[in-house]
């Protein structure tokens, strides 16, 4: 959804001209915005001719690029609001909480927009939902979001969160900051899963290059790489060894507590790994473990992986933790303390069925070196690769356009998490008003504490 421009047969040119004209001598001037040209790029894709190669310069809009034929129903103009407006801009999460509500009592927005859709659904896993959380999006989100668990009960709701990881004037810092800490504190009380996603990671692998954080195009791209490969098992079908859906990642994350928060990172590689795993023996019926655990191909050098068989990957997604004076250092998903739990989905040939098997069998087994940490894993492959349509920006230095990566995703839950929120709570305890400071960061100390606690009630138990 986006915000615009009301459009009707009464803004038109002719209209204006008559009305004004009416009862006013001498003439009138008429001020019209400029309509916007389609890109080049989908002038010859409407043409069905072969479109020119994007670059950042020439996209400006998401749809500069569309290849997709959407639903009449499936996009909703605002029209209260336009885009990138100076008059009326849209980026307080108040404004955008009350925009939801002043829309849902018009007209009930989840009968209208989204039951239509639901109700076609056959063995619906859930409602994944993304949006800016440092704008006013994140309040309309948050409504939206309240609405949708009210009336779906306990279906899995998971909500992405896009936050800019660029640096900005400190007022604009402050009030992106603040957004952010309503968004967390809201979303983590609907959803049942939050992962929050940041357009800038603090370190980016030497194969991802040219990178622009500047341009939404590269930043949704790296964003889309992780979260289409990371739900890719639950788009399965039910008779694949790697399904799994949204409800078993829950469960796995969730680890016996109430977390809800998540980081996300990934690792991406060419597809020619495969073909040297499988030439030197290491295809997806070979057990690694003949070899003293060791996997053949590029990638043993580029995932760490500890005795628990906890990941880590290259690009962590999680927005850095704030901080009035900057960006504190980052602490991310598991890192820098106790994982309690990772998803690991796997586009390639990276481990054979046996050490699939063995990994996932450790998180159940309490004499694991696993199950001693308290640490729960839960691994899926899947040998398809991730397919990138010519549209795909060159991200990924040795990529063909239009070729395939293979990659590696985690979605991790442990003590590191809690450094981020803590760091919001910081913040929101001097930036936020009488009326808001109290409830909400007393929910985000909440939110910290589930990531505390497990580890320290896992401690005391072996003491005693």
């Amino acid at each position: 959804m986006k915000p615009g421009r009301k459009d009707n047969g009464m803004s038109s040119q002719a209209v204006h001209r008559n009305i004004f004209d009416i009862g006013r001598p001498g003439q009138s001037q008429v001020l019209q915005q400029p309509t916007i040209s389609p890109s080049e790029y989908q002038q010859h894709l409407n043409e069905g001719l072969e479109p020119p190669p994007l670059t950042t310069s020439s996209v400006r809009y998401w749809s500069d690029y569309n290849h997709v034929f959407y639903h009449p129903r499936s996009i909703v103009q605002l029209h209260e609001f336009e885009l990138n407006s100076s008059l009326a801009p849209f980026e307080r999460w108040s404004t955008g909480e009350e925009l939801f509500s002043n829309l849902d009592k018009e007209h009930d927005l989840l009968d209208k927009d989204l039951r239509p859709f639901l109700e076609e659904c056959d063995q619906l896993q859930g409602v994944q939902l993304f949006t800016s959380t440092d704008d006013a999006w994140g309040g309309f989100a948050s409504s939206y979001l309240e609405r949708i668990r009210d009336e779906l009960g306990k279906t899995s709701l998971w909500a992405w969160g896009m936050e800019d990881g660029t640096r900005k004037p400190r007022d604009r810092q402050l009030l992106q900051t603040t957004n952010s800490i309503f968004s967390l504190s809201s979303l983590t009380e609907s959803a049942s899963l939050y992962i929050p996603l940041t357009t800038l990671p603090q370190t980016l692998p030497s194969y991802i290059s040219p990178y622009d954080f500047t341009s939404k195009w590269h930043t949704s791209a790296l964003q889309l790489t992780a979260v289409e490969s990371l739900t890719l098992p639950a788009r399965l079908r039910p008779d694949q060894p790697s399904r799994a859906t949204l409800s078993d990642f829950e469960s796995t994350l969730s680890n016996s507590g109430k977390r809800r928060l998540a980081h996300l990172s990934l690792s991406a590689s060419p597809p020619n790994a495969t073909a040297n795993g499988a030439a030197n023996g290491h295809g997806p019926d070979h057990d690694a473990r003949t070899r003293d655990g060791i996997n053949g191909g590029p990638h043993a050098e580029d995932t760490a992986e500890d005795e628990a068989g906890i990941m880590t990957l290259d690009v962590d997604l999680a927005p850095a933790p704030p901080s009035l004076e900057g960006r504190a250092p980052r602490r991310g998903g598991g890192g820098g303390g106790q994982t309690f739990a990772q998803i690991q989905s796997l586009r390639g040939t990276f481990k054979s069925s046996l050490e699939i098997e063995d990994v996932n069998l450790a998180s159940r087994n309490k004499y694991s070196a696993a199950a001693s940490e308290g640490v729960r894993v839960s691994c899926h492959q899947s040998g398809l690769l991730f397919g990138m349509l010519g549209s795909f920006p060159r991200i990924y230095d040795g990529a063909q356009r239009g070729g395939k990566m293979e990659v590696r995703t985690a979605l991790t839950v442990g003590s590191g998490v809690s450094a981020g929120v803590r760091g919001l709570e910081r913040v929101g305890r001097r930036v936020l008003g009488v009326e808001d400071r109290e409830a909400v960061c007393e929910r985000l100390l909440a939110v910290a504490e589930e990531y505390e606690e497990g580890w320290s009630g896992g401690e005391s138990e072996e003491d005693e």
